[in-house]
């Protein structure tokens, strides 16, 4: 099933049109990225607006969508309100979540259709991949693998977190990235028990901990991984946190399906941790979902009571962090099949100990 026929399945009753304003939606709904723009979608017609720095790339790339230009003369007011005409739309969903007041406003003030809130609805389909979305996934995992097998020969006492990350952002790119998922995170010693520290000028020790935590893009799809390798040696405590982390990381893992409720994968990993007396130090939640954004739904944490539908993508990323001293967290990307679950990231997971 397309998913432009997903959204337009939507068209029911409650809206006869979407307006699609996010990169991600018109992503979606055209298969084909376009970093500025607007879509509307209705069953008598559907049109992509973008300006004369993309207009190429899209008709040559959207499909389902008479692709027409903006320009000073013709701006995207226009280009929908002559939509709205000519398709006869009345009540136009829209996606609350990414507009700002100012934008809601003007839209408000300008289009010729009555607007309704429609976030939850046109962006429910993005929970579940397609066969064809989840080989993007596996692709921007094997990325980031590869990325990290080579990372671990280029990690040496007195580089600083900057230029680790520096080299990581190298190597993402020249094994195919076409982006990064975000911000990578690469932090050492005491620093890694900030879970989303940031890369500075410290310098690298015998006896830390290395964490780092990253992702691609490819045409347009996440991966998102984690590791947190030792250099020169582990002291018996950091052991013990890295193997109690391990063993929540699994336990989760064991307990994920498809029909499984999100907070109860991620209680399965917070027991580990809890029993062996390091529940104050794991904050976050078990996982979240990824796709065309790093943080999607739904969600393995203790805010989901719903079962994990069948062909999500989450992450399964416990941690324990002791403040002041240092940080362990492993992140793996799944999908949730019938039996279990299909896990992305192929990067060993035992402790890893750098020679220096």
């Amino acid at each position: 099933m397309r998913n432009l026929d997903k959204y337009l399945s939507l068209l029911n009753g409650e809206v006869d049109g979407l307006l699609l304003t996010s990169r991600y939606s018109r992503h979606y709904g055209a298969e084909f990225d376009i970093s500025e723009g607007v879509a509307i979608v209705s069953r008598k017609g559907c049109r992509y607006f973008t300006d004369s720095r993309y207009i190429e790339s899209a008709e040559k790339g959207i499909k389902g969508f008479e692709v027409l230009g903006i320009n000073q003369f013709t701006g995207f007011i226009q280009r929908i309100n002559d939509a709205i005409v000519d398709f006869g739309i009345s009540k136009l969903g829209y996606e609350e979540n990414y507009l700002t007041v100012a934008e809601l406003h003007n839209y408000e003030k300008n289009l010729k259709a009555e607007l309704t809130p429609f976030n939850k609805e046109i962006n429910g389909f993005r929970g579940v991949k397609e066969e064809w979305e989840l080989d993007l996934m596996r692709k921007a995992q094997a990325i980031a693998d590869k990325a990290f097998s080579e990372i671990l020969g280029r990690i040496k006492v007195g580089m600083t977190e900057l230029e680790l990350q520096a080299e990581l952002i190298y190597l993402l790119y020249k094994n195919g990235a076409m982006g990064l998922s975000f911000d990578p995170i690469v932090v050492s010693g005491p620093n890694t028990s900030l879970p989303h520290g940031v890369a500075g000028e410290r310098k690298i020790q015998e006896g830390d901990f290395v964490t780092m935590d990253f992702g691609v893009l490819y045409h347009g799809y996440c991966s998102d991984m984690t590791r947190t390798v030792a250099v020169g040696y582990a002291t018996e405590e950091m052991k013990k946190v890295y193997d109690t982390v391990l063993q929540a990381q699994l336990a989760g893992i064991a307990a994920s399906k498809a029909g499984v409720v999100g907070k109860e994968i991620d209680a399965a990993a917070r027991k580990v941790i809890t029993d062996a007396g390091y529940g104050e130090y794991f904050g976050h939640g078990y996982g979240h979902s990824l796709g065309l954004e790093i943080h999607e739904a739904p969600n393995p944490n203790p805010g989901n009571p719903n079962p994990m539908p069948l062909g999500a993508v989450a992450s399964a990323e416990p941690g324990i962090y002791l403040p002041g001293k240092f940080g362990v967290r492993i992140e793996d990307t799944c999908v949730y099949l019938e039996d279990g679950i299909e896990i992305l990231t192929r990067s060993p997971k035992e402790l890893i100990v750098i020679g220096v």
